[in-house]
């Protein structure tokens, strides 16, 4: 198992940093600060790779999950509600979510490789079976795909689509789910990785398949081969790491975003981004798929 380190990058410390994504339109990182309720864009320079900042919207916090869309803007998950956003700021609200419970808000969300968002809640006092999974349609149809979760988290695709990966952080292990590419809707479900020293957050597959996780309370990022088999090691340095995404024009550099959430806040560089280039290969991210026809081909 290769064993790796990733470097602190340029931006400023946030506190709950989260959900990156590569824009390849704008070849920008997004993230987001879920408690400052901004969405930050950074561009890549420099060798080893570094961020340099590029602007920042800020809306109402929590703000949770930020991802492009095909009509050129982003979608913004905020609270219980999900908003397209202009890049002048407009927005137009295309969900909202039932949670059932005060204090409940919407977590991670990825798009799938047809155009469809998949977006999960978590209740901050993490009452166990109370929060979901939920699909967004282009047509704006909402559709519950797991109930009875208790942090909604990490999301992500085999590359031929058809394995769903998907952490429910307090069961502390990652699911590989069969996943229907025409429908999408979810078939059986199994155990694909276990962790005993933190909880699976946000995460991403690679090109060839492997899995790579951020592992909250454990200051790492893991990659898993598609037999579950560990295929790396990624030490990061603050113990809450959230999530990671491959970023750059040929998406072989990894950025990790991390959190300075209670104690943590005292750990050196909690809340700031990190990079590595681990010697693979992302997948594109699809844009929600707010115009035009989906995308036909599987990615």
């Amino acid at each position: 198992m290769d064993m790796l380190r990733a470097h602190v990058c340029a931006p400023p410390a946030g506190r709950l940093c989260e959900g990156p994504v590569w824009d390849s339109r704008t070849a920008e990182l997004l993230w987001v600060d879920i408690r400052a309720g901004q969405i930050h864009r950074a561009a890549l320079a420099g060798d080893p790779p570094d961020l340099v900042k590029q602007a920042t919207i800020t809306l109402d916090p929590p703000l949770s999950a930020v991802l492009p869309t095909a009509s050129g803007g982003v979608l913004a998950a905020l609270g219980d509600n999900i908003f397209r956003v202009a890049d002048d700021g407009t927005r137009t609200l295309l969900a909202t979510l039932p949670l059932p419970r005060a204090g409940a808000r919407l977590n991670d969300a990825k798009v799938d490789p047809r155009g469809r968002l998949l977006a999960g809640t978590v209740a901050e006092d993490r009452v166990a079976g109370s929060a979901a999974l939920y699909r967004l349609d282009p047509d704006g149809a909402l559709t519950a795909l797991l109930t009875g979760v208790t942090i909604s988290n990490g999301l992500g695709w085999s590359p031929d689509g058809r394995t769903l990966y998907y952490a429910d952080s307090a069961t502390f292990q990652v699911d590989a789910i069969d996943y229907d590419l025409e429908t999408g809707t979810l078939g059986a479900r199994r155990k694909f990785a276990a962790f005993d020293d933190g909880e699976p957050d946000g995460l991403t597959v690679d090109a060839d398949g492997c899995v790579w996780i951020a592992v909250w309370g454990a200051g790492e990022v893991r990659a898993f081969h598609p037999d579950g088999r560990p295929r790396a090691a990624v030490a990061v340095g603050p113990a809450q790491v959230s999530s990671c995404t491959f970023a750059g024009p040929g998406l072989d550099i990894l950025v990790i975003t991390t959190a300075a959430e209670g104690d943590a806040a005292r750990e050196p560089d909690a809340g700031r981004l990190f990079a590595c280039t681990p010697g693979a290969t992302g997948l594109p991210a699809t844009p929600f798929a707010d115009i035009g026809p989906a995308p036909a081909d599987g990615r």
